[in-house]
C-alpha cells in the first residue's frame, strides 16, 4: 500500500513541487504519467526512501517514512522496495549472479544462492550469471536489473521508463514480466512513464497525471 497526503519536496535552490494525494491498495498498480521533468522521478524516489518530503505525510507498505533515520530507511529500502531505475546501475565489475547477490549485502541478510539462481531461471537468463552486463544485450541486462529487484520479494516494487527505447514487441513483453512478477510477490507496483503504450497494456492501473513543473505544483 502507497498513500500520500500533502506531500512537497524541494531541491535545495529550486522551487517548492507539490504532489497530488493518492491511495494505491497492497497488490495495486499505479501509472505516473506525464512528460520528462515533470516530477515522476521525483516522486518515485520518495517512495523509495532516497528523497525525504519537505511536507505531508507519507506511508509505504505501512511504514511511515518519517519515522525511519537515513540509515534505517537504507536498510528499509533495501528488504521492502524493489526499484528498476531507467539507468540499470549494474556494476560491470561484477557478473551477473554477483549483481543480484548486492541485493543481499544491502537487505544485511544471508545471501541464497539457490534463490539468486531460481530468479535468473525465472526470467530466462539460464547460464548467463558469469556474464559481465557488457556481454549481455539491452534485454538481458533489464531482466537482471528486474530479477535484482525482485529478489528479496519486496512490498512496492518501483519502475522508471522500463519501456524507454523499446520496440513494441519488447515493450509488451517488459511490462508482462514486470506485471506477472510483481503479482508473485503480491507487490504494490508502480510505473512512471511517458509512454502511450503502458497505459494500453495496463488498464486497469490507477493513473496519477504529470504535467510540466509550474508554480510549483507537480500533478
Amino acid at each position: 500500500m502507497i498513500e500520500t497526503l500533502g506531500v512537497a519536496f524541494a531541491y535545495p535552490g529550486g522551487q517548492r513541487i507539490r504532489f497530488n494525494d493518492v491511495v494505491v491498495e497492497q497488490g495495486g498498480t499505479l501509472l505516473l504519467r506525464g512528460p520528462s521533468g515533470s516530477g515522476k522521478s521525483t516522486w518515485l524516489a520518495l517512495v523509495a526512501g532516497l528523497l525525504t518530503p519537505t511536507a505531508g505525510l507519507l506511508r509505504v507498505a505501512s511504514q511511515d517514512m518519517a519515522a525511519l533515520g537515513p540509515s534505517a530507511r537504507d536498510a528499509w529500502r533495501a528488504r521492502h522496495v524493489g526499484f528498476l531505475p531507467q539507468k540499470l546501475h549494474l556494476s560491470d565489475a561484477l557478473n551477473v549472479f554477483d549483481n543480484l547477490a548486492l541485493a543481499y549485502f544491502a537487505a544485511g541478510v544471508p545471501l541464497d544462492r539457490a534463490a539468486v539462481t531460481q530468479a535468473l531461471s525465472a526470467l530466462g537468463l539460464d547460464g548467463l550469471g558469469g556474464r559481465k552486463p557488457m556481454q549481455l544485450s539491452g534485454g538481458q541486462a533489464q531482466r537482471v536489473a528486474l530479477a535484482r529487484a525482485l529478489l528479496l520479494h519486496p512490498r512496492v516494487v518501483l519502475a522508471d521508463e522500463p519501456t524507454a527505447s523499446l520496440d513494441d514487441a519488447a515493450c509488451a513483453t517488459a511490462l508482462q514480466r514486470l506485471q506477472q512478477s510483481a503479482q508473485a510477490c503480491g507487490a504494490t507496483l508502480v510505473v512512471a512513464t511517458h509512454d502511450a503504450r503502458v497505459l494500453q497494456a495496463l488498464p486497469q492501473a490507477q493513473v496519477l497525471g504529470f504535467h510540466a513543473v509550474a508554480g510549483g505544483v507537480a500533478p
